[in-house]
């Protein structure tokens, strides 16, 4: 299994981003797909993810801002990212689990940076 993930970028406090992960390879019928994000000292912490029954979460941090939508037929993650604050700069990591939100095998991209400044 194979993530790439784009679009990340510089953007002001107040705007708006749109993620993008294509998921490639073995794809199993039973996912979860979501977004990661790692500041600078910090761990990651998960974003927002979305299972394939179309089931999401949401950090708290990110509720009302983000919006996670998959595209089952290209095997693709989104994440429409509006509202941008400063806290919101961190490397964006795309996640496919082989499995359900409890327990499965994770596979990971390679992180697309985000920076919110003015």
């Amino acid at each position: 299994v194979q993530l790439q993930a784009s679009g990340g970028g510089l953007v002001q406090p107040g705007g708006s981003l749109t993620l993008s992960c294509v998921v490639s390879g073995s794809i199993f019928s039973i996912n979860v797909m979501g977004w990661y994000r790692q500041a600078p000292g910090k761990q990651r912490d998960l974003v927002a993810l979305v299972t394939s029954g179309g089931s999401t979460n949401y950090a708290d941090s990110v509720k009302g801002r983000f919006t996670i939508s998959r595209d089952n037929a290209k095997n693709t993650v989104y994440l429409q990212m509006n509202s941008l604050k400063p806290d919101d700069t961190a490397v964006y990591y795309c996640n496919y689990r082989r499995g359900t939100i409890i327990t499965g095998i994770d596979y990971w991209g390679q992180g697309t940076q985000v920076t919110v400044s003015s």
